[in-house]
């Protein structure tokens, strides 16, 4: 089963000082009806974004003195495997790199290993980003039409080369690497960080990994920071004194409820019996072995 909606990208998210930060700049405001990502505005931003530099660099000290985390090497390729399972039901999460198609959700196309979109502006920043670089890669001749078809279901102008255009360039590492460090930079990275300032440990920084990846880190109801806003009214982060599993207990309460809220009758097994049950078992460090059901098939990493 593929995901039952692209991951559409709302509004800008801000890395920590340590990276680039980033802007997307796109025609739509965020419109939290379709199932995941909506389009991007230069208006909203991250919590982080209003933090003096001291203050962000004050928050460089207090991540760099704790443990790794999710971003250890091997949490962070667990990371990627569990939300494959949910993502292209699959643990093999490479295997996407090459996949693109439109699954009907109204943002055009879906491809690589988070789901660009071509309607969400992800896609054409991804491939803006590697012909900087890479100026003769065989995606640089649809720019002209990403561009004009952004915030769109469209294809005009992509059809009928760019999906196989598409797949060629995966097969060449600079574009995964690519891929990759657009998933890092716009996904992983900053819901680590976050994760990790809200005092969560690994097993809360793949919550938030998870939920950015599916809602887009938007500032609305069903995007990933205004969930956490929702959250953190209900309780305490473990930074402000509250208890963890409480907090995240409430965050995925508040998460499912706006996946519902997307779209009516939509399968929420990746929060309820993948993270729940991860919760409920007590593995805030998501340690391995790990079992878990996604879409009714099991997963498990040893």
């Amino acid at each position: 089963m593929k995901r039952a909606g692209c991951l559409l990208l709302s509004f800008i998210a801000v890395a920590p000082a340590a990276t680039a930060a980033f802007y997307f700049l796109s025609p739509g405001s965020e419109s939290d009806g379709a199932p995941g990502r909506s389009s991007a505005s230069a208006s909203a931003h991250s919590p982080e974004k209003d933090k003096s530099a001291a203050e962000r660099e004050a928050d460089d000290k207090m991540i760099a003195s704790l443990p790794p985390g999710l971003a250890a090497p091997q949490k962070k390729e667990l990371a990627q495997q569990i939300v494959a399972s949910a993502e292209n039901s699959t643990l093999d999460w490479r295997s996407a790199y090459g996949y693109i198609e439109d699954i009907g959700d109204g943002q055009g196309y879906t491809a690589g290993i988070i789901g660009f979109c071509s309607g969400t502006h992800d896609l054409l920043t991804l491939v803006e980003r590697y012909t900087k670089g890479h100026p003769d890669n065989g995606l640089a001749r649809y720019l002209p039409a990403l561009r004009k078809i952004d915030g769109t279901d469209s294809h005009e102008g992509l059809d009928p080369g760019f999906t196989a255009a598409w797949k060629k360039e995966a097969t060449h590492q600079a574009f995964r690497d690519a891929q990759d460090n657009e998933r890092d930079r716009v996904y992983f990275d900053p819901a680590v960080r976050l994760a990790k300032l809200d005092g969560l440990g690994t097993l809360g920084q793949f919550v938030y990994y998870d939920a950015m990846v599916f809602h887009g880190p938007g500032t609305g109801p069903t995007g990933f920071y205004g969930l956490r806003e929702a959250a953190i009214k209900e309780a305490d982060t473990p930074s402000q004194g509250g208890k963890e599993s409480a907090y995240l207990d409430i965050f995925l309460d508040l998460r499912r409820k706006a996946m519902r809220t997307k779209k009516a009758g939509i399968d929420t097994s990746r929060i309820d019996t993948a993270q729940r049950q991860f919760l409920y078992d007590g593995n805030l460090s998501l340690k391995t072995p790990l079992t878990w059901r996604v879409y009714g098939e099991t997963y498990r990493v040893r």
